[in-house]
This record gives C-alpha cells, sequence and structure tokens, in this order.
C-alpha cells in the first residue's frame, strides 16, 4: 500500500505530460533501463538469437535496442491511457475494417480475438471500444498488488471495455454467450501444467494455450486475429483479420495453429515490437509430445 501512495503522484505527473515531453522521458528511461541496469538483457538477447539464428550479432543488438526504446514508450503509452481521451485514443491508435465487426453484430455473433504481446495492446482495446458496436471483454491476468490492480482495471474500462478475469473465462462467456460481444485473448502467453499445444514459433518449441480455440469450437464463435501495427511513435492501427468463421469445422488445433503463424510474419517483419524481455521459452517440450504430430 504504501509503495502504490507513494508512486501514485508520480503516476499522474507522467500521465498529464504532453507526448512530447513523454518521449523525451522515454529516452531518459530507455539509457537508464538499456544501459545501466542492463535490464533482462541476456534473456531478450537469448531470445532474440534464438528466434533468428540466421541473424549477426550486430543485428541482434541493434533489434534489441529499438525493442528497450519501444518498451519503455509502452509503458509511458500504457500510463499516459489513465488521463487519455476520446479523441486522443482514436488518433494515435486507429481502427481499420470495422465493417468486420458491424456484419458480426447484425447477424448478432459474438468472436474471438486472438492478438500477441504486440504493438500496443492496451491501446487496441480503447480502440477497439470507441469503433465498434458490440462490447469488449478483455481476458486478463490480476496483478499481485491490489491497489496497482484496481487502477489499471479502471484505465481498462474506460470507454466501455469490460474485465474478465483469466480464471473466471468460461463462466462468464458461456453465461454471457446470447449476448452479441467480443472476447479478446492476450494468446501469446505461457501456459503452465501439461495441458498445452506444443508446437514451433519462431524457431523454438512453444506451449500456447488451448482454451480460447475450445470456447470457439463449443460456441462456434468466429475467430479474429487482431494485428496493431506500429506505424511510427506513439501511432498505430489496428487491423482485425478472420482467421476462422466457422471453428466448429476446424480440426483439432487448427485454430492455434493459424494464430501462431499469423503472428509470427508480423513478428519477423518488425520484431523490436513484440514483448522479449518475456521468458516465453523457459519450459521444455516433454518427450512424450511427438513434435512431427503436433506441428
Amino acid at each position: 500500500m504504501l509503495l502504490y501512495y507513494l508512486a501514485l503522484p508520480f503516476i499522474y505527473f507522467i500521465s498529464i505530460l504532453p507526448f512530447r515531453l513523454l518521449y523525451v522521458f522515454s529516452d531518459f528511461m530507455f539509457f537508464t533501463v538499456f544501459h545501466i541496469f542492463g535490464y533482462r538483457r541476456k534473456v531478450v538477447e537469448q531470445n532474440l538469437r534464438n528466434s533468428f539464428p540466421e541473424k549477426s550479432p550486430e543485428e541482434i543488438i541493434k533489434i534489441s535496442k529499438k525493442y528497450y526504446q519501444f518498451l519503455c514508450d509502452l509503458i509511458l503509452e500504457t500510463i499516459k491511457k489513465i488521463t487519455e481521451g476520446k479523441e486522443e485514443s482514436l488518433k494515435r491508435c486507429k481502427f481499420h475494417n470495422t465493417e468486420l465487426f458491424s456484419k458480426l453484430h447484425s447477424e448478432n455473433r459474438s468472436a474471438i480475438l486472438l492478438m500477441g504481446h504486440y504493438g500496443n495492446w492496451e491501446l487496441a482495446g480503447s480502440s477497439f471500444s470507441l469503433s465498434n458496436k458490440q462490447p469488449l471483454h478483455v481476458i486478463y491476468k490480476t496483478l499481485a498488488n491490489e491497489y496497482f490492480e484496481n487502477l489499471f482495471a479502471k484505465t481498462r474500462r474506460k470507454f466501455g471495455t469490460k474485465l474478465i478475469k483469466m480464471e473466471n473465462t468460461l463462466r462468464d462467456i458461456i453465461n454471457n454467450k446470447n449476448n452479441c460481444a467480443a472476447y479478446a485473448f492476450i494468446a501469446d502467453q505461457t501456459p503452465s501444467g501439461q495441458n498445452s499445444y506444443w508446437t514451433t514459433f519462431l524457431n523454438q518449441d512453444t506451449p500456447m494455450f488451448t482454451g480460447a480455440e475450445k470456447l470457439a469450437k463449443k460456441l462456434n464463435f468466429p475467430v479474429v486475429f487482431i494485428n496493431i501495427v506500429r506505424v511510427k511513435r506513439g501511432y498505430y492501427e489496428i487491423f482485425p483479420e478472420m482467421l476462422c468463421e466457422d471453428p466448429k469445422s476446424s480440426k483439432e488445433n487448427e485454430i492455434i495453429e493459424l494464430f501462431v503463424r499469423r503472428l509470427e510474419k508480423e513478428i519477423i517483419k518488425m520484431p523490436e515490437t513484440w514483448l522479449w524481455s518475456h521468458r516465453r521459452w523457459k519450459q521444455k517440450r516433454p518427450e512424450t509430445v511427438n513434435a512431427t504430430t503436433q506441428n
């Protein structure tokens, strides 16, 4: 609690800064995080080397620097969202192809949205809620600190976005299945336990959550890939793409594979805007899982 109240004035000070000064602060933050403290640099560089074995050490360092610059921007842009208004949100994060969701809404069809830790996923939630008719429900993992949890949950609910705690996903979606809505999953997180689907992602054995696909198949909700492209500093564009319109007719794990391949393609194009400091590959594929049948 003490940490929260000590940090709160600083958080709000950052949030009210004009973007020009926000990015000056971000540049200073980058210098401190990358050059002085070296926050998780070994993790980032190892992840990059494993994902792009064809790249030289110099290229890896270059991507790493760009990533840390983006990460600092991402953190401060998320804080900025606390006091950001509707007009600024839409200016900074433009939503394309709203016709896709207008059509689903007119047919009273809910959808499963799959996205990765790519671009600014926090701004994307606001942009969706401001640009489309159906309510957005974001499945999320709560923060350990209840005070920061309440602050950022309140921020995420701005403009009508609803939140579903990860542990309540199945119950809440089934209870709401007759109401047209969109359910967003950040689907590149690391699952725990043995009930995962193993595939190859960025040249590495990778476990994936299966819950979003199972829900889509059970309820036959169309699955949409959300691509968040960083156009320039502080500006993003969102491109939704139909990934699977009839999940019930899809093969087991087909939707997961479609998502993995689509996200991988975007990361290869602009690697610095994915979350490399996460220990994504800390688990090893169990020997009982046959690699030749899972890919």
